[in-house]
């Protein structure tokens, strides 16, 4: 799901669609169980904001690493594949 949700509505739905899409599957190889679990339940008050990943986005992928990295630090946020690199020599930058 692309947001996180506490509404009984939207997970019942989200079911129904998963069941629905394995319905040909199911009816090839059989179901003896369905099962449902609902994970990482935390206060609905926190909020995660989303990264906007979708092409129509126009620069606010952009704009949110940015806002990240002014926020946080330049540290804060990297792509995976540098994950665990070593960065070699670092050069300290001077803040604005």
């Amino acid at each position: 799901m692309p947001l996180p949700t506490a509404d009984t509505h939207v997970i019942l739905t989200t079911v129904r669609w998963l069941f629905a899409s394995a319905l040909p599957l199911i009816e090839h190889q059989g179901l003896t169980l369905v099962g449902v679990a609902v994970a990482n339940l935390e206060d609905s008050r926190t909020l995660q904001l989303p990264l906007p990943f979708d092409l129509r986005s126009g620069g606010a992928l952009d704009a949110a690493v940015d806002e990240i990295r002014v926020r946080f630090g330049s540290s804060a946020i990297t792509r995976a594949v540098l994950l665990g690199r070593d960065s070699g020599l670092v050069v300290p930058l001077l803040p604005d």
